[in-house]
């Protein structure tokens, strides 16, 4: 009954303590792994975007350099008390729903530049000549496809691999929105950076999908996903914002500005452009979830105890 509880009681401990706290505002552990990884790609990467092969093998040493040790010492150490510190660490939920609170709370008093001052925070394209329904379909597909990096996936690793588990995804993950972006400089270095991300979040990333649709609309989720997944670019993202935007009812995709281009992405979802009020059920489709997998491995730990 120990073992069957122990893990349960700390994945609920990290959830509640990551509500109560969110990520420190000051001498943030990611901030310093960000400092040490720029140092790491200027020692071995080798022109931008250099050597095809020989780049993708100085990432792939560059990965193991800074995901292996801490990963090692983390199962080396496994101890409650660290699996819950490291389960806490790898957890952004609060900090999620405060990025989206950010943008909806602006977005619903008709206060258009600061919302789009907000969701420039949390997406990567260019924000400064949104609409209302640019911003508020910019940040529904943020956090749906955050709720897998900064919820879902560290949950499914702890439950897994216990803290060192979290750990790998959470580190995994910075690498890849580090370096895996397919830029003139990082193309060939975050090559692994970004594989051994869509390989970490394989499983996670399917759950995720299916549980946005079993607390939505499931019938209009698994069309979704069973349609649209596959014609995004990630293999991850695809699932996960098809199946969340499909559970909403809303439709995403479309044309987006990156570093002064269009880029035309594909159709996502079913239904109109999201609103304000899309964004909070966005989070409360995350929130939700998160009680929906502590009942299933509750379920789960007991018969296999």
């Amino acid at each position: 009954m120990r073992d069957f509880l122990t893990p349960l009681l700390l994945a609920l401990a990290a959830i509640l303590l990551d509500r109560l706290l969110g990520e420190p505002k000051r001498f943030h552990p990611l901030v310093g792994f960000g400092r040490l990884a720029d140092l790491v790609e200027r020692t071995l990467r080798r022109g931008a975007p250099g050597h095809p092969l020989g780049n993708r093998l100085r990432g792939l040493i560059a990965w193991s350099i800074l995901v292996a040790p801490p990963v090692l010492l983390a199962a080396m150490w496994a101890h409650p008390l660290v699996d819950l510190l490291l389960l806490t660490f790898a957890l952004g939920a609060r900090s999620l729903a405060e990025h989206a609170q950010a943008v909806a709370a602006p977005l619903a008093a008709g206060d258009l530049p600061a919302a789009r001052q907000a969701v420039g925070q949390i997406v990567t394209r260019e924000t400064a000549l949104l609409d209302e329904a640019g911003v508020a379909k910019a940040a529904v597909e943020s956090v749906l496809e955050n709720g897998l990096d900064a919820v879902f996936g560290a949950l499914f690793w702890f439950f897994l691999a216990g803290g060192a588990g979290a750990l790998l995804f959470r580190l995994a993950n910075t690498l890849d929105a580090m370096w895996g972006h397919r830029d003139e400089r990082r193309r060939h270095f975050g090559w692994a950076a970004a594989r051994l991300d869509d390989l970490l979040g394989l499983v996670p990333a399917r759950l995720t999908a299916l549980t946005y649709a079993l607390l939505g609309s499931t019938r209009t989720a698994l069309a979704c996903w069973l349609k649209q997944a596959r014609q995004w670019p990630s293999p991850n993202a695809g699932p996960v914002m098809a199946a969340g935007l499909g559970a909403l009812k809303v439709g995403a995709g479309g044309t987006a500005r990156y570093a002064g281009r269009d880029e035309s992405r594909p159709a996502l979802g079913c239904g109109p452009a999201p609103k304000s009020t899309d964004i909070r059920r966005a989070q409360a489709l995350i929130t939700r979830g998160v009680w929906l997998w502590l009942a299933v491995f509750a379920i789960w730990s007991f018969f296999r105890a």
